[in-house]
């Protein structure tokens, strides 16, 4: 595993005490906590907010849980306007004596830093007014304060992308005590290059890492797996870079189910560090793919990708197939196409079924020079009557490679052994009269053996007229 220390933020257990919330977070085996300063979590206005930060800081000793302190409660300065004011409203002083206050805070828990953002530009206010507040507040915090500051680039913000995050920084002179916050959800949501690419750009000055997935122009915290976010990749940038500060996640909605969310996130996080992990050591050594492919299903699971829609993973795949096709990317990366062929045949060859079906729906990822490797074992695959295998080997790289004889014989077995046809790829693409011919003759003789007739064999048929 590599060192990354993965935290969980307090805004997701929002309907819970604070104690309660840091021991969940512990207990779950949590490395740290991303504290929201809010009402109900370490009120920083509250008229005992010290004494209650000295009883904090040793729980957060008792449980061995790092901190770092984030500014976004959402009404802590005004009941009324969500997130007001902010460095950039006519009168910021209410913003800037609370970065004030988390900073004395920060500083009294040891916290390795107090993340912030801009805010949204007021209207009526022009971008260098803006640019011009943000500067001076972001100044005036600094000189007051002796703890590191991360401003976050957060959607619709004033401040949104990481460009922006990085030139107000160099015109500020590049102060050691200013850094990042990367929340990697929102380079999906709103960056032009991946959150691993993002990663890279801001690694220097990398003081503190939100972890949520989200959709392309969407800003919506999702769980892992639920949106475009390449989570292995982003945690291999991450540990790239040396990165050893907090990552933690950041699912202020869904506090609802709390405890349950932040299992399956930590699940997540372990089974993408360790894919991560896996996928270096076969850049580094080829051979250990040998043992690291056989234990990719107890490392990641075996669920379908698609469980709503696909619950048996013939269409979209499984968990682990997607992690085998990334080991065998690395390692088309470490080997001569020779010695690829080589050592995916034997893959295939001394798998179980599961270790085959992840060779087959990753041959499309490996280089044409071994294509004639790859339909050998799709020929293989062919000739059996397991579902799995059968739809594993119809993916792109069938549809791009297999001959039309064997193409069409495929789409038939589909047919025979209740394989959906949604599962073979290119169907509308590689469709011919020769096909329609031989569904047409399949469909008949179960017509008149008095046999249901596929859905999808009706719907190839319907398609051609």
């Amino acid at each position: 595993m590599s060192t990354l220390r993965f935290g969980y933020g307090s805004n997701g257990f929002a309907n819970h005490r604070l104690d309660d919330a840091l021991a969940v977070i512990a207990d779950l085996g949590y490395s740290g906590v991303a504290l929201t300063l809010d009402h109900a979590h370490l009120d920083p206005f509250a008229d005992d907010v010290a004494r209650q930060t000295r009883r904090l800081a040793t729980r957060l000793g008792e449980l061995g849980l790092g901190v770092v302190v984030e500014t976004g409660a959402r009404f802590a300065l005004d009941p009324w306007r969500k997130h007001q004011p902010t460095l950039l409203s006519d009168e910021p002083g209410p913003r800037l004596d609370f970065l004030r206050r988390a900073a004395a805070i920060a500083e009294d828990l040891g916290a390795e830093c107090v993340s912030f953002w801009s805010g949204v530009k007021p209207s009526g206010v022009d971008d260098a007014t803006a640019w011009r507040r943000l500067l001076d507040g972001i100044s005036d915090v600094l000189d007051d304060t002796r703890v590191r500051l991360a401003l976050e680039p957060e959607p619709g913000h004033f401040v949104q992308h990481v460009e922006q995050a990085l030139r107000l920084r160099a015109e500020l002179d590049s102060p050691g005590r200013l850094g990042i916050t990367l929340d990697v959800g929102h380079c999906v949501a709103v960056e032009p290059v991946s959150a691993a690419e993002c990663v890279h750009l801001v690694a220097d000055v990398l003081f503190n890492v939100q972890l949520d997935d989200m959709r392309t122009g969407v800003h919506e915290h999702l769980e892992f797996g639920e949106g475009e976010l390449d989570l292995t990749g982003t945690l291999a940038a991450l540990a790239e870079i040396g990165y050893r500060g907090l990552a933690a996640v950041e699912l202020p909605r869904h506090s609802h189910a709390a405890p349950d969310v932040a299992r399956r996130s930590l699940k997540a996080l372990h089974a993408a560090d360790w894919l991560a992990d896996a996928e270096r050591a076969v850049r580094a050594d080829p051979v250990r793919v040998r043992t690291l492919f056989p234990a990719v299903g107890r490392k990641v699971g075996r669920a379908a990708l698609r469980p709503e829609v696909d619950p048996g993973g013939l269409v979209y795949g499984t968990v682990d197939e997607r992690a085998r096709g990334r080991l065998l990317a690395a390692l088309a990366e470490s080997l001569p196409p020779q010695d690829l062929a080589k050592e995916v045949a034997e893959l295939y060859r001394y798998g179980d079924g599961a270790e085959r079906r992840g060779v087959l729906r990753a041959l499309h990822l490996l280089p044409d020079e071994i294509a004639d490797t790859g339909t050998g074992l799709v020929a293989d695959a062919l000739r059996a009557n397991d579902t799995g295998l059968v739809a594993a080997a119809l993916g792109p790289f069938a549809a791009a490679h297999l001959d039309d004889h064997s193409w069409r014989h495929g789409v038939l077995k589909c047919l025979f052994v209740g394989v959906p046809t949604a599962a073979v790829a290119g169907l509308a693409d590689r469709t011919d009269g020769e096909l329609i011919r031989m569904v047409a003759d399949y469909v008949a003789e179960r017509k008149a053996a008095g046999r249901t007739v596929p859905a999808d064999a009706e719907a190839i048929l319907q398609e051609a007229r």
